[in-house]
């Protein structure tokens, strides 16, 4: 297993679109932030950081783009069989895809939180307003878009190794996100719809995007629910993936 993260790491430090991919992670931030203030966003409003600070948990969408190039990558390239031939056990090979691409989605999101604080200060100090860096909700915020950066990158693994085209997994991915999640939901409520991936993902942030009422007015789970229930679905995903490693031929 050490053997085989240390070299995870090294592809990664090795090829560049990874890393230019997350790089899109604090743009979208810096662009979000600036969008929500220069759209007239009151920065005398005490909800106000916390949508800023939401942007955070939207950055994971590269993360989970991330986690599936590590494997559906490999297999477009050809190169797992490589891989495969010099660590025979798969169990090893995509576990430690798993612990590395969730260390990358902490320092990614460690990385898209910080620049979030240094984005909202700059703003809220240019139209005179103040926001309160101590505030326990400020890291509580911050803290769940971190934890949804790392959990999407492991998801991502498990999606790159369930379906295994690189094209096919990305497009579902993204499609899941931007369309089929808020179709399902809309056909089966919102009692269920927050149970589903992406919904749980924003009550780690404790922010809406849309809205400043509160997490259960808009249909979503509190930040510690919606922590296990992103767990759940990070273990279900990683599982998956090692499981469907192992019974599938590589090729």
């Amino acid at each position: 297993m050490p053997r085989a993260l240390t070299t995870e790491f090294r592809k990664l430090a090795t090829v560049r679109s990874p890393w230019l991919l997350l790089a899109l992670g604090p743009l979208t931030v810096v662009a979000g932030i600036s969008g929500l203030v220069a759209s007239g966003g009151n920065v005398h409003d005490p909800a106000l950081p916390g949508k800023a600070f939401a942007h955070v948990g939207l950055a994971a969408i590269f993360t989970l783009v991330f986690g599936i190039l590590a494997v559906a990558g490999e297999y477009s390239r050809g190169t797992i069989t490589d891989t495969f031939l010099s660590f025979p056990g798969r169990r090893s090979v995509i576990t430690a895809k798993l612990a590395a691409c969730g260390a990358v989605g902490a320092a990614a999101g460690l990385v898209s939180a910080g620049t979030a604080l240094v984005v909202t200060a700059a703003w809220w100090s240019a139209k005179g307003g103040t926001f309160h860096l101590s505030a326990a909700d400020t890291w509580r915020t911050l803290g769940g878009g971190v934890a949804a950066n790392v959990a999407f990158a492991a998801i991502g693994v498990g999606v790159g190794a369930l379906v295994r085209n690189l094209a096919a997994a990305v497009t579902a991915a993204l499609a899941w996100v931007a369309v089929v999640e808020g179709i399902l939901g809309q056909l089966i409520g919102s009692g269920l719809a927050r149970w589903l991936p992406f919904s749980a993902s924003e009550s780690l942030d404790r922010a809406s995007l849309t809205s400043s009422s509160g997490l259960l007015s808009r249909g979503l789970l509190a930040q510690w629910d919606g922590g296990l229930v992103m767990l759940g679905y990070t273990v279900a995903f990683a599982a998956a993936a090692v499981l469907i490693t192992l019974k599938r031929d590589v090729t």
